[in-house]
């Protein structure tokens, strides 16, 4: 049995939609910024629970956009302060790298060992008056109840919470949806995603004047779409109408596909359990979690490269991509840009260089059978056995 660490899902009646709403763009030339963007937009946006969302061309440009936006001046000119941004050193390259490209400074924190979550003592002890927020990253999918308590955090020191939500989409801590407990939050449609649109991405957020400001910065910095004026300096951030109508028809399926992806869940709790040298990352309680990734950890001693190698050499079993391999601070590109000293012996993140090397993200996609996720814990069990 072959079992791929991805698979992306597009039932055959959301391909017909899909085709035939692109034809309707190609035929009226409607493109981009059009009637589907807003429909994406809309909906999003009422999914989450908030009263705005934007949509953007990526992730990233949606993280960069909301940070111009915070970093700005009082008139919102744009022009950007040297202002720290407190960030998990536990993210993808992305989160840090929009901070900077925003002309931010990255203060990074260490990570929170049942979560994954930004390390809420670390992140008191690195707030300093020149701190302007905080990013937090729903890592795999999880939502860390220390939320409330970073929140509150934020609230006292004057400082804006921001959530990177490049894994949560339709995950909910308490019924709050991800995206809706800081000031704004951004969203991914990378292919990788629980829910896709080839590429994009989604700022979320309650203020009017951010989702102003993000309908600005996204389209070149042009203060009327219909005008050659430039007042914020944008960049061109904007989704195409086929993206957004691939985007819809996903979203509309996001509950679906959470369902079918928790099933798989909920065998690999079980399976999982008898096997010595494995624990699963659990999911805290009152919280709904999109499994955007499947999290194990792997006691000390057992090789993570050698047990993806035999599991896809003897079993043709794909363990997905962590999240992550390496935490920021160790990256080249980080260690000169934000004065990182690396890694062990010596690293202030050492439970995020532990967790980083020590887990596992299992297969998890909407179409997996239950016999694949039965024949995945079989096949781990079979090759950690045969360490002993």
């Amino acid at each position: 049995m072959k079992v791929p660490g991805v698979q992306i899902y597009f039932p055959e009646e959301d391909k017909k939609w899909i085709l035939d709403k692109i034809n309707e763009s190609l035929s009226t030339g409607q493109l981009t910024l059009g009637k589907y963007v807003k429909q994406f937009e809309q909906e999003f946006a009422s999914y989450i629970g908030t009263k705005y969302a934007v949509a953007v061309s990526s992730g990233t440009s949606a993280i960069e956009i909301a940070m111009r936006i915070f970093f700005a001046n009082p008139d919102l000119s744009g022009e950007v302060k040297g202002k720290e941004v407190i960030v998990p050193t536990n993210t993808f390259f992305a989160t840090p790298a929009a901070v900077l490209h925003a002309g931010g400074i990255v203060k990074f924190v260490d990570t929170e060992r049942e979560t994954f979550a930004i390390n809420v003592d670390g992140l008191k002890e690195a707030i300093t008056p020149n701190t302007a927020g905080v990013i937090v990253v729903h890592i795999g999918g999880i939502i860390s109840p220390n939320i409330y308590e970073i929140k509150e955090i934020c609230k006292e020191r004057g400082l804006f919470l921001f959530e990177d939500g490049a894994h949560s989409h339709g995950s909910a801590l308490d019924n709050i949806k991800a995206g809706a407990f800081g000031d704004a939050g951004s969203f991914s449609f990378f292919p990788t995603k629980v829910i896709t649109s080839g590429e994009g991405g989604m700022i979320v957020t309650n203020s009017e004047t951010i989702r102003d400001e993000a309908l600005i910065y996204r389209d070149q910095g042009k203060m009327d779409p219909a005008a050659n004026l430039h007042g914020r300096l944008g960049y061109n951030w904007r989704l195409s109408e086929p993206h957004a109508i691939i985007g819809v028809t996903q979203l509309r399926r996001l509950d679906e596909f959470i369902e079918a992806r928790n099933r798989i869940a909920k065998i690999y709790d079980k399976g999982l359990e008898g096997i010595r040298g494995i624990s699963v990352v659990k999911v805290p309680e009152n919280s709904v979690c999109n499994y955007y990734k499947y999290i194990a950890m792997l006691e000390p001693g057992i090789k993570r490269s050698e047990l993806k190698k035999e599991l896809r050499a003897e079993f043709e079993v794909g363990l997905t991509g962590e999240v992550y391999e390496l935490p920021c601070h160790i990256q080249p590109i980080f260690k000169s840009l934000c004065g990182c000293k690396g890694g062990s012996p010596h690293s202030d993140f050492p439970i995020a260089e532990d967790v980083c090397s020590r887990h596992i993200c299992l297969p998890i996609f909407v179409k997996m059978t239950d016999e694949q996720a039965e024949y995945v814990v079989d096949s781990i069990s079979k090759v950690i056995s045969s360490k002993d």
